[in-house]
């Protein structure tokens, strides 16, 4: 294989590598979203669990084990 063809198959894999990691960079992003959108939601039920718990036995969440962030 001479000179110019190994660099032309080195150019194709390297445009594939980076149609590949821009392909992973996207889901990484949109996997991010979604953590913390649940995180917030996670918090949020959290608080409320609080509140609610503290009309009756007065413990919080994180000491019913109910959640952990």
């Amino acid at each position: 294989m001479n000179d110019e063809a190994r660099l032309e198959t080195l150019e194709i894999k390297c445009a594939h590598l980076e149609t590949a990691l821009e392909s992973l960079s996207d889901v990484v992003y949109r996997q991010q979203q979604a953590l913390d959108k649940s995180l917030a939601m996670g918090r949020a039920l959290a608080a409320r669990v609080d509140e609610l718990d503290s009309r009756g036995t007065g413990r919080s969440a994180e000491d019913l084990s109910l959640i952990h962030i």
